[in-house]
């Protein structure tokens, strides 16, 4: 791949960031903090690419200038002059540059694939194959309205039942949103992937439900649990981490949050 090639790459990766960070589309790739890094990185590489096309034509633009030119009023070659007979030896003459490979224009199709697929978000199958995010204890929580309706989110939840074993949260409404994963005995779980950095990271966080559920709920399906809070927990088998419950009293299907992952719970 020729400098002009490269250059190509390089706009186009560019190009790629800067259409993910000023859209949804890097919400599946990294967390949400991340987005002014990402456009700076986009922004640095486009410039990058400008400034090697303009080095690079500037480069030749000085080549060419510094080629020295036969003057006009030189004297041809009488016609009878000698010529260089077939056995005598040649002027070394130039190599040819190779050709570089073409399959390096396979570089191109990852950032079609990233500009053009928006990969699905990390749902059921990697949760119920992973040990929940839940492993350190919080130095403190902050404090809950005083009455109402508690909305939390799942890791909110999930610490508080396992660490505090729930004092704030006995008695309350609580109204819980996640998706929807089953382990291999046909135990609802609701779960929220958490991110540390990127999608590559990503960890779930898993409550168990108990209580009034639907007869027919389907793996992945995003939901709006109300409940209250309950000392029943159990263990996960992946990784030994206590799983609260929360016993359900009514749920509803939403849509899914236009970020589908959570911060990584890290106390």
């Amino acid at each position: 791949m020729n400098r002009q090639a490269q250059t190509v790459v390089l706009f186009l990766t560019g190009g790629a960031l800067l259409h993910a960070g000023f859209t949804d589309l890097y919400l599946r790739y990294v967390k949400a903090g991340l987005r002014p890094l990402l456009i700076g990185a986009g922004l640095v590489l486009i410039t990058a690419a400008v400034a090697t096309l303009w080095y690079e034509r500037r480069a030749r633009h000085q080549e060419r200038r510094a080629e020295p030119h036969a003057p006009a009023d030189a004297p041809e070659a009488p016609a009878d002059a000698p010529h260089a007979h077939a056995d005598e030896p040649h002027a070394p003459t130039e190599e040819h540059p190779h050709r570089e490979p073409r399959v390096s224009w396979l570089l191109v199709l990852p950032l079609l694939a990233l500009v053009l697929v928006a990969p699905p978000a990390a749902g059921s199958y990697t949760a119920m194959r992973t040990g929940t995010a839940l492993q350190e204890q919080p130095w403190g929580y902050p404090k809950l309205p005083a009455d109402g309706t508690l909305r939390l989110s799942v890791a909110d939840y999930a610490g508080r039942a396992v660490y505090d074993e729930g004092r704030a949260l006995a008695g309350r409404p609580l109204k819980v949103t996640g998706f929807l994963a089953f382990d291999d005995s046909g135990t609802p779980y609701l779960v929220r992937m958490a991110l540390n950095c990127c999608a590559a990271d990503a960890q779930p966080v898993k409550i168990a439900l108990t209580g009034e559920l639907p007869a027919v709920l389907q793996p992945d399906t995003w939901i709006e649990v109300t409940g209250t809070y309950t000392p029943k927990r159990t263990q996960d088998p992946l990784n030994g981490t206590a799983v609260p419950y929360l016993r359900v009293t009514a749920t509803k299907p939403v849509k899914a949050p236009q970020d589908p992952y959570d911060e990584a719970w890290n106390g």
